[in-house]
């Protein structure tokens, strides 16, 4: 049974292009948020195997959306994903639970190596 991931990201493109890098190598989609408020709801309501969380999105931040998904499953897989230049927003991320973080623009191989690696 193929993985389940929950994708979070305020611009549509990212997620359709983290969306497509997924699909192709296997992966089912547990549902699309494009705030960290509707990522907690949907996280509750889908459980998804693994989370890719923006960092910068209106509404609720990716750091505070973390926060909540650990509290609510302390086992929580998730992936941070920021643009360059975000390196301490990175760190609290790490800090606050994250596994791992990719960088936009997403290189599909390193998206991939990611998720296996914070899957194992």
């Amino acid at each position: 049974m193929a993985e389940r991931i929950l994708i979070v990201d305020d611009a549509a493109f990212m997620r359709m292009m983290i969306k497509d890098i997924l699909t192709k190598n296997g992966y089912e989609i547990a549902g699309e948020a494009e705030d960290g408020q509707k990522a907690v709801e949907l996280y509750k309501e889908e459980t998804p195997d693994l989370v890719t969380m923006d960092i910068t999105m209106p509404e609720m931040d990716g750091i505070a959306a973390l926060k909540e998904i650990k509290e609510l499953n302390p086992n929580a897989t998730v992936i941070m994903c920021s643009a360059m230049g975000q390196q301490a927003m990175v760190v609290d991320a790490i800090q606050a639970g994250a596994k791992d973080f990719i960088v936009k623009p997403f290189q599909a191989d390193r998206v991939i190596e990611a998720i296996q690696k914070a899957l194992s």
